[in-house]
């Protein structure tokens, strides 16, 4: 279990940045951009997977996002945890052992074999799920889980992730329309303020960047 009395969230938020970068799972690169899964060309790239290498990071990163969750959403809030695959799985456990809950997790599809089940551990009717995963670009996968976990009865009226990208307009109302509310450590401008304060990439670089998250639809590398 852990105490209570941790930083305010906004410090919260710049120490998370600082860890990811010095970690090496942000990435910076307007001459030659990361291709994103929708096929679409960013400058920036975060990987929070490299967090479960580093254990006195990952275990300072879970702390703050149990207590962010106890903060948000309540002490008593939840009955069990359900990580999402597959990012959100060693996240949820995490998370879980933290809150003293019992741990599920939801698959992306049905296996296709056995049971076909989405649900992977106990989950029952009328349990009040937290969904865990690792970060949130516009919460299309969130819905997805959610509607999974609702599909057994359980509630999932929260989904906590560690990394928001918060550049993408509609994520809030995507969120909203699901019913579901969001609880995170980290943002893109965190990130960009902490990477401008240590002079972690250079300075245009991190203008391009700023272009970007300001943009991101509209974004294209100059030249």
């Amino acid at each position: 279990m852990i105490p209570s009395g941790f930083p305010p969230k906004d410090e919260m938020a710049r120490l998370v940045a600082r860890m990811l970068l010095e970690i090496g799972a942000v990435r910076f690169n307007a001459e030659e951009p990361f291709t994103l899964a929708s096929g679409k060309q960013a400058p920036t790239y975060v990987d929070c997977r490299q967090l479960i290498s580093y254990p006195r990071i990952r275990s300072t990163v879970m702390d703050f996002l149990a207590v962010q969750v106890m903060r948000e959403a309540g002490f008593e809030a939840f009955d069990n945890v359900a990580g999402g695959e597959t990012a959100g799985i060693p996240f949820g456990a995490m998370i879980a052992e933290r809150l003293a809950l019992p741990m599920s997790y939801v698959r992306k599809k049905p296996k296709g074999y056995g049971r076909n089940a989405r649900i992977e551990g106990a989950m029952s009717e009328g349990q009040r799920v937290l969904l865990v995963e690792d970060l949130t670009t516009d919460a299309g996968s969130k819905v997805g889980f959610a509607e999974a976990i609702r599909e057994t009865g359980a509630r999932c009226d929260w989904t906590a992730v560690i990394f928001y990208y918060d550049i993408h307009k509609h994520t809030d109302q995507v969120l909203a329309e699901a019913g579901l509310k969001l609880i995170h450590l980290c943002t893109w401008w965190d990130m960009l303020a902490e990477a401008r304060a240590q002079q972690a990439f250079d300075a245009a670089t991190l203008d391009e960047v700023e272009r970007y998250l300001r943009d991101p639809a509209g974004w294209a590398p100059r030249g």
